[in-house]
């Protein structure tokens, strides 16, 4: 699957799904608490739903292979960073190193989450000026940026905070500019995002 698999799962997830629809561990098949952990499954580009007995087996360089990565929970409100230098042309996105060198930006949309490719050299120089970038974990860890609408919000977070966050657009979208509840629910999102280490 790809991040649209990932987002169909957050989705469910953040009170999509039928109350008759339990979520529950995608590896053991228990039923899993609203708030649970993740792993991103390198394979298949996805995010995966556990529990938290299984989420330990993936701590740090555990079982799986390196297949299955667990998503940390860490978020660091960072100052402002210009992420300009990276050529991507929207002010509500996410920057996502990945294992491989690479870069991606996504930003949400009525459709989805559109992705541009970065310039992995713009990227390290970049970091190179924000030590908490260098120190980012590849693929499940992104920089979240809001700069749309006079904002200034630059955060780490674990990759699907960003999900629920194109699932929030996706859901909130009315019309083609958006309509009046996209962005006082963009606002309440970034308002809520709390730091943790």
């Amino acid at each position: 699957m790809t991040a649209e698999g990932a987002l169909a799962r957050v989705i469910r997830s953040a009170g999509g799904r039928a109350a008759a629809e339990a979520e529950v561990c995608e590896l053991c098949a228990a039923p899993v608490a609203e708030a649970h952990p993740h792993l991103y499954d390198t394979a298949d580009a996805d995010v995966r739903c556990v529990c938290g007995p299984c989420s330990v087996l993936f701590a740090g360089d555990g079982a799986g292979e390196g297949r299955y990565r667990l998503v940390p929970r860490r978020r660091l409100r960072l100052p402002p960073v210009d992420t300009a230098v990276l050529g991507v042309p929207v002010g509500l996105v996410f920057f996502v190193p990945r294992s491989d060198g690479t870069v991606t930006a996504q930003g949400p949309s009525p459709a989805g989450a559109m992705r541009w490719e970065v310039d992995a050299a713009a990227w390290q120089r970049l970091a190179a000026t924000c030590a908490p970038l260098a120190g980012m974990e590849p693929d499940v860890e992104a920089l979240l940026v809001n700069t749309a609408r006079g904002s200034e919000q630059h955060w780490i977070v674990p990759v699907d905070d960003c999900f629920r966050m194109v699932a929030l657009v996706r859901r909130e979208w009315r019309g083609l500019s958006g309509g009046g509840r996209v962005w006082p629910a963009v606002e309440r999102f970034f308002a809520e995002l709390t730091e943790r280490r």
